[in-house]
Formats: C-alpha cells, sequence, structure tokens
C-alpha cells in the first residue's frame, strides 16, 4: 500500500467531527498546496530541474520557507534518483513522506503535568496572535476533562488585555487573577501562583505580555516570570507556549525565533488556521525551531481548538493526490 492510501485509510479512521474540522481548517492549505500539486501532472516529466523548480516555488507559496523548501526539494531528489521512470503519483507518496520525515526528524517533547501541585502554562506571544482566547480555549478544553483551572492576566501592558481575560473567565466561571495595568506581570504570576496552591487549581493558565520592541527586555521579563513562578511552584513553568498567528506566515516564524531566542519553549500553538493561513508554517516551525505543534485553532469557538494531528494535516493538505495513477 503507497504511504499515500496509507494516510487516507488512517484519516478515514478517525472521528466524523475531527476529520470535518481538519478539511474544512485547511481548506486555503490544500488550495495553495495540493491543488497547485495536481495541475503538475499534466506535465510531469519526472523529477528535473524544471519540476523541483516549480515545486520549490509552490512549498515557498504555502508558508514552508527556502530552508525547509530547499531540504525537501534536495531529498525528493535523492529519493527519485534510484526509481528511474517514476510515476507523478509515486513521486507524490514520496514527497508527502518526506514531508512527513522532516517533521518527525526532531521528536515531540510531551506536555509536562505536575503530579505534585498546580502546572504552571505560561502563554506567550505578541498582540494580535490570539493568545488570550486561546487561554479561553485552553482553558474549556482542560474543564471538560474534569480539571480545576485559574487565569491569570499578567499581559498588562495592553490595554484591555486584563478585562479581556476576566470576561472570559466570567463567561467560563474561571477564577481570573489581575495584574495591575502597566504594573509588573511576574507579581501577577506570584498572586496567581499562590491562589493556586491556595485553592487546589489544576491547571494555571498565564497570559503573558509579549512586546517584541525590545529583544533584552522580553528576555529580561520571560526570565523573570520564570523564576517567580519556579520560587512559587517546584518546577514551574511547567510548560512554555507561543501562541501564532498562523496567517502571518513567515513573520510568524521570524516572531518564533526571537521569542525561542528569548526562553525555553515547550510547544506551539496556531491560530486562526481557517483564515488565510497557508499551512506549509507547521513544517517551517518544527524544522528551524525543533518545537512541537501542539494545538491548532479553526475556529472563533471555545470548541474549536484541537490538538495538532501529524497524519490529520498531511491528508487535509494533499487531499486528493491519493487518486492519481
Amino acid at each position: 500500500m503507497s504511504f499515500l492510501s496509507k494516510l487516507k485509510e488512517t484519516f478515514l479512521g478517525k472521528k466524523e467531527e475531527e476529520k470535518a474540522v481538519y478539511l474544512s481548517g485547511f481548506k486555503k492549505a490544500r488550495q495553495t498546496f495540493g491543488d497547485q500539486l495536481n495541475e503538475m501532472k499534466y506535465e510531469f516529466k519526472g523529477v528535473d530541474d524544471d519540476f523541483l523548480e516549480q515545486l520549490t516555488i509552490i512549498l515557498l507559496e504555502s508558508d514552508v520557507g527556502i530552508e525547509t523548501a530547499d531540504l525537501i526539494c534536495d531529498r525528493l531528489k535523492e529519493k527519485c534518483t534510484d526509481f528511474p521512470g517514476l510515476t507523478f503519483h509515486w513521486t507524490m507518496n514520496f514527497l508527502i513522506e518526506i514531508m512527513q520525515e522532516v517533521y518527525n526528524e526532531f521528536e515531540d517533547t510531551p506536555i509536562v503535568y505536575n503530579e505534585n501541585g498546580p502546572t504552571v502554562i505560561l502563554l506567550e506571544g505578541v498582540n494580535g496572535s490570539g493568545k488570550t482566547t486561546t487561554a479561553a480555549k485552553l482553558a474549556k478544553m482542560y474543564m471538560g476533562q474534569g480539571k480545576k483551572v485559574a487565569f491569570v492576566a499578567a499581559d498588562t501592558f495592553r490595554a484591555g488585555a486584563i478585562d479581556q481575560l476576566a470576561k472570559w473567565g466570567e463567561r467560563l466561571g474561571v477564577p481570573c487573577i489581575k495584574g495591575r495595568e502597566n504594573g509588573d506581570p511576574s507579581a501577577a504570576i506570584v498572586d496567581g501562583c499562590r491562589f493556586a496552591k491556595e485553592n487546589n487549581i489544576d491547571i494555571l493558565l498565564c497570559d503573558t505580555a509579549g512586546r517584541l520592541q525590545n529583544k533584552v527586555n522580553l528576555m529580561n521579563e520571560l526570565s523573570k516570570m520564570n523564576r517567580v513562578s519556579a520560587r512559587e511552584i517546584e518546577g514551574a513553568p511547567h510548560d512554555v507556549w507561543l501562541v501564532l498567528d498562523a496567517t502571518t506566515g513567515q513573520n510568524g516564524l521570524s516572531q518564533a525565533e526571537v521569542f525561542a531566542d528569548s526562553t525555553t519553549l515547550s510547544g506551539i500553538i496556531l491560530t486562526k488556521m481557517d483564515g488565510t493561513a497557508k499551512g506549509g508554517i507547521v513544517l517551517a516551525i518544527k524544522h528551524k525551531l525543533h518545537v512541537p505543534v501542539l494545538f491548532i485553532g479553526l475556529g472563533e469557538q471555545p470548541d474549536d481548538l484541537k490538538p495538532f494531528d501529524l497524519q490529520s494535516y498531511l491528508y487535509s493538505i494533499s487531499q486528493g493526490l491519493d487518486s492519481n495513477g
């Protein structure tokens, strides 16, 4: 059985809701990637320089990034040299399989949960990335698992951020420990950690500031938050997740690199995948930063945050390629 056929079989075995969410959420990505690849079959004469040049363009237009695109093309060229007379169908099989290999080259680190008290999760990201809404979606997810959740509104520099998270807290029934506007975000983290210990909170979601204007200041702020949370709760922060707006493409990757240089990221959450996002950013992030994509946002409702599944992602962006002869 070909790789694409196995991918399809695995995908079709998923729950109907999950399949529908992935296929609709990655519709734009499929148009800029899978549909364009399909057009190449009509002039396919083998994996030559013209084919590889066209493939590179499609990968770049899908936000894979030049380094990752070059790696994929080099590996495809190398693999196909052993198979003279290769059909377009099998070339696509090799391509999607190589994309999976590139993502899996660096093992995903599992989410860390504190077994001896509250799990402290820092959510980082620039203004407009969807960080506060993502905190609400994560809260809904964890509450659905029977966990007690609390918010810390530590994004003290963005106007309205504290009130926005507090309103989500009221809607969801989640307590929100508020920082002081324009105050020290680390002070809010301390208050949140103490509240979590006193109230047997399982998951403490900290919405932190994310200002990129001065990298040194960012690094100092994030380091201080790490230090104060560790003083309050052993092992904290247990997870540091960067929230990225997927529609910003390579700009989002540049943001991620600044944060990765400033702190130790343990995961990425990609928001707005159902918008104009092109999907290839998933591969670029993993290849460049070696940080796993943990969740993807595929809508505006609290239930629209989904755990990232590599095989569902690969099938969704390449749907239709498996039918080529």
